[in-house]
């Protein structure tokens, strides 16, 4: 193992669990899936339920493919769109930092996704071990992650997004 491995495997320990955590928490923490449907319809994700639900489950699968490195590129591509939905429906109009619900949570999430997508995931991933790691890294897979994450997103929000009109203040 080289350094450049050990720092992709530290990547995805960090990068996969948390964004399934995101997901877990929609199913089982707070106000589940009812609560995170409900949010979901009155940003204008509609059916909210169908939304979250597909969220979560998303969000949990990427997270899973990504720590071990099993369709890397494809798992940074769900990451990569439910970022880029996020950032759209939830954090655009708020500036950049977090504190303030801006945007740059999803934007280091999205690009560490990119950037894992186009290095690989190393040589301790189920990829490697399957022989299809080299595959699906570089440019392919600065095309899946990148191009097919933003696609997806772009596609789910043409499809179902429709914003609450916007009320004075």
């Amino acid at each position: 193992m080289t350094e450049h491995d050990l720092a992709l495997l530290i990547m995805r320990v960090a990068l996969g669990p948390t964004i399934a955590a995101h997901g877990y928490q929609k199913f089982f923490t707070g106000g589940k899936i009812d609560g995170t449907a409900g949010w979901f319809d009155s940003m204008g994700m509609k059916p909210g339920k169908v939304h979250a639900l597909l969220a979560a489950s998303t969000e949990i699968i990427a997270g899973v493919l990504i720590l071990f490195g099993l369709l890397t590129s494809f798992g940074a591509a769900a990451l990569v769109g439910l970022m880029f939905v996020a950032w759209y429906t939830v954090h655009r109009d708020t500036g950049f930092y977090i504190l303030k619900e801006g945007w740059e949570y999803v934007f280091i999430l999205g690009v560490m996704a990119v950037v894992l997508a186009m290095l690989g995931p190393g040589s301790w991933s189920i990829d490697n071990a399957l022989g299809i790691d080299d595959d699906l890294d570089g440019w392919v897979g600065l095309a899946i992650g990148g191009g097919l994450g933003v696609a997806a997103a772009v596609g789910l929000l043409g499809a179902f997004f429709r914003p609450p009109p916007k009320t004075a203040e």
